[in-house]
């Protein structure tokens, strides 16, 4: 691990003892479920978990939404999540009455996009998923969304995501550092997705971080990188807009990696100015007041409001508000690199296949 103190902030310096205690703790739940004496459940259908080893920013969303394109034309596939800081508890199926506040924000997102979907959350997968298989029986395929470090059900196929500008081996264990699960639990993964990655990718430095992964003899390593789409009004989803050198842009968001983004709108936009919220925050009447003071202070002609596919579905409460904003919504897909597009889809329906 390349782990290197001058990078991290002084705070989390200080947090370095409780980075080990952690890590033990960590370890020894590893260890308990690779002897057995923790006990990982397997369901006859295939599963496909889409995580990380660190908290937050490395694209699992878009990838669960790139499989949910993938797979639902041909099986009928189902989405289960936590439902981070949403304020219900327990098992819930989304539906036409669903809100952010009842699943959280990037299961309604998923909902938003896929419909015809079924979306589920619940805190317990193990309990989740035979509810899920209730309500919605000719099920045959469930994307696990975030769930790698939950071993409590065994997956057929674990994808693991890790963010090119912060590989889990050069990360470093919470709270000093974003690891929430040992770097070496990346062997229990079947496909490695190093996300974010520059568009032009040499292959030298493929080649590079290949070496420094080191995947598996049984793992599949890819990259890929971000592709934003046009942006659409938050309410009318027909009605789209261009980013280009005579706009100026106003950021609102609450993500937890808004680097790329502010990367690309530093490129494609006249400039763009930015309102930053925690991750996953709960935007207010007040939030939103500040928001439309600070565009208004913009003293360009071409201005309008740039927010992401996860605060949007958290900010679409405020309709009124909205109607005549121009508050526009960039989507994004994940792009593999070097052509491996078709390498990733045979994977996918190899393992179905196979277990089918």
């Amino acid at each position: 691990m390349n782990f290197n103190f001058p990078l991290l902030k002084p705070i989390r310096i200080l947090l370095f003892p409780f980075s080990l205690l952690y890590a033990a703790v960590v370890k020894v739940r590893n260890w308990c479920f690779d002897k057995k004496i923790f006990h990982s459940t397997e369901f006859n259908l295939p599963i496909i978990c889409v995580g990380n080893l660190a908290v937050g920013g490395t694209g699992k969303s878009p990838m669960v939404e790139q499989l949910v394109r993938l797979l639902k034309d041909d099986y009928p596939v189902a989405v289960l999540s936590r439902g981070y800081k949403r304020k219900t508890k327990g098992y819930a199926l989304a539906d036409d009455k669903t809100s952010a506040l009842d699943i959280g924000d990037e299961p309604m997102q998923f909902h938003r996009k896929f419909p015809e979907v079924p979306i589920a959350v619940g805190e317990e997968r193990i309990v989740a998923i035979p509810q899920l298989l209730h309500d919605r029986p000719d099920t045959r395929v469930i994307i696990l969304d975030d769930a790698f470090q939950h071993r409590a059900v065994r997956a057929g196929l674990n994808i693991l995501l890790t963010d090119y500008s912060n590989l889990f081996t050069r990360d470093w264990w919470l709270p000093s550092g974003d690891l929430r699960d040992a770097p070496s639990s990346y062997k229990r993964a079947d496909i490695i997705i190093v996300t974010k990655c520059p568009d032009q990718l040499s292959e030298d430095e493929r080649q590079s971080l290949a070496m420094e992964i080191g995947p598996r003899e049984h793992q599949q390593l890819f990259f890929s990188a971000i592709r934003y789409g046009a942006p659409y009004h938050i309410l009318r989803h027909g009605a789209t807009t261009v980013i280009d050198a005579d706009v100026e842009v106003l950021l609102v968001s609450g993500i937890a990696n808004p680097g790329p983004l502010k990367r690309w709108l530093n490129e494609h936009s006249r400039t763009y100015y930015e309102m930053a919220y925690g991750d996953h925050h709960i935007f207010t009447i007040d939030d939103l007041k500040a928001v439309m003071r600070r565009f208004e202070g913009i003293a360009a002609e071409k201005k309008i409001i740039v927010t992401t596919e996860k605060d949007a579905v958290r900010l679409v409460k405020f309709r009124q508000e909205l109607g005549q904003c121009p508050m526009y919504v960039l989507p994004i897909t994940p792009l593999f690199l070097f052509g491996d597009d078709g390498r990733f889809k045979t994977g996918i329906f190899k393992f179905i296949n196979a277990f089918q």
